[in-house]
């Protein structure tokens, strides 16, 4: 079989959050883009637990900018709105962006179209082709066989790292023991009466699920039911349903992962409609395709970015995003749920951009979950928004790279962070202090 070969400026592999962001900013700076996406939806835990608000976008109560700000703002200016800022009734989670999934992915399709960006879906990047310190081709795979791409730039936002891993990029898996955070698998309740279904004082309906855990009922991981108002009236989020101990990258794991989680909603579901209240003449809906995976690999970067940089709000340099979400630590090993403040009220941390960079390879960029970080810190920045603005700053720093014929690692932050202000993202650069867009 022949293989087709296809050229590029910008290869952005995985169109979740991150690989979005990427796309449309590369996009943007002229360049030709593509992007390849394995399934047949971008988004990523947006396609995989259709309706999870977009948590963390306002730090200290202010949205961070940049294409976040513009997409929600898209959204919310249709008639009738299809998006809105809500206060998160969890504790220690802050405001939060609730939107309607369908009109969302729609917009984000749009602005791809609209910034010139190639969408690839069903399509898979399998392996780099190295010559000294860059990648020249990628092997990729789409139903009518192999296909290689060359490009300029890579950036890998695949949320497991694969092509980066395959280039050599040191990595670990998980914490420092390979515990990697619980899956989950989500759906909604459709036809709940809102003021009845949340009249309980307690967010967590713990009562109710202690119940049901007695009663065996309910599986014992469900001792804190995490319900949320949906976007449309009468619907109700359900991010309860966790799995623990399995590899995200183990597409066989996955799979066996994905069958229980749905019967582990399917037991909630009927047991809301029983025993709580408002949940009576609700049904079940939009039950993930798939687990969502939270944590697999991270990658090393030019910088690691430590749970000790959160806890004295540390603003980089090169921060190219700000941030104050909880360590929002998911049932790793036989832990519990937490979610506790990593940040005094009223402070805020940034990402820098070399967590975002290896050190041996030229031309590849990483954004999204795989970012360099540890464990703690990796469980507050994880965020859609955030994981949106990474892909925007790495979308941005190709241009310059590509234009400057320079390595990825002697891109200059100053002008990095100068193009992100111009882009509309808030407090970043030296201080955090006065870099606002104008």
């Amino acid at each position: 079989m022949t293989t087709r070969t296809e050229r590029t400026d910008v290869l952005v592999i995985g169109g979740g959050t991150a690989g979005f962001g990427a796309a449309v900013a590369a996009g943007r700076q002229g360049l030709n883009v593509t992007l390849l996406e394995a399934t047949t939806k971008i988004g990523g835990v947006m396609a995989f637990c259709p309706g999870m608000p977009w948590g963390g976008g306002y730090p200290v109560d202010r949205i961070i900018g940049g294409l976040i700000e513009e997409l929600t703002n898209r959204l919310a200016a249709m008639d009738p709105p299809a998006a809105e800022k809500r206060r998160c009734t969890l504790e220690n989670f802050g405001p939060e962006i609730v939107y309607d999934h369908d009109i969302a992915t729609l917009t984000m399709f749009d602005m791809l179209q609209e910034a010139g960006v190639r969408v690839r879906l069903g399509a898979m990047a399998l392996a780099p082709r190295l010559s000294d310190s860059r990648i020249t081709q990628v092997e990729c795979c789409d139903r009518n066989g192999p296909f290689t791409v060359e490009a300029g730039m890579v950036i890998d936002c695949s949320g497991d790292g694969d092509i980066s891993a395959k280039a050599g990029v040191p990595h670990v898996l998980g914490d420092a023991s390979g515990n990697m955070m619980a899956v989950t698998i989500s759906f909604f309740m459709v036809g709940v009466d809102w003021a009845r279904a949340f009249a309980d004082p307690d967010p967590y309906f713990r009562d109710h699920a202690s119940r049901g855990i007695a009663e065996g009922r309910l599986h014992p991981d469900l001792a804190a039911l995490y319900l949320m108002r949906g976007f449309h009236d009468g619907t109700v989020f359900c991010n309860s349903v966790h799995v623990r101990g399995v590899d995200g990258t183990d597409s066989v794991a996955v799979g066996a992962a994905t069958q229980e989680g749905r019967r582990r909603c399917h037991q909630l579901s009927q047991f809301l409609r029983s025993d709580v209240p408002g949940f009576e003449r609700a049904h079940m809906s939009m039950l993930s395709p798939t687990v969502g995976v939270r944590e697999t690999r991270k990658l090393q970067g030019l910088y690691r970015l430590t749970g000790e940089d959160l806890a004295r709000a540390t603003k980089f340099p090169d921060g190219i995003v700000a941030c104050d979400n909880p360590v929002d630590d998911v049932m790793r090993a036989d832990g519990d749920m937490t979610h506790h403040a990593s940040l005094e009220v009223g402070e805020y941390y940034t990402i820098p951009f070399r967590s975002l960079v290896p050190a041996g390879i030229d031309n590849l960029m990483f954004a999204g979950r795989i970012l360099s970080a540890d464990p703690v810190a990796f469980a507050s920045v994880r965020g859609m928004p955030q994981c949106m603005a990474m892909g925007q700053a790495t979308g941005t720093a190709a241009a310059l790279a590509l234009r400057n014929a320079t390595p990825v690692q002697q891109v200059s932050h100053a002008a990095l962070v100068r193009a992100l202000i111009e882009q509309g993202i808030n407090r970043i650069g030296t201080g955090g202090v006065q870099t606002d867009a104008a």
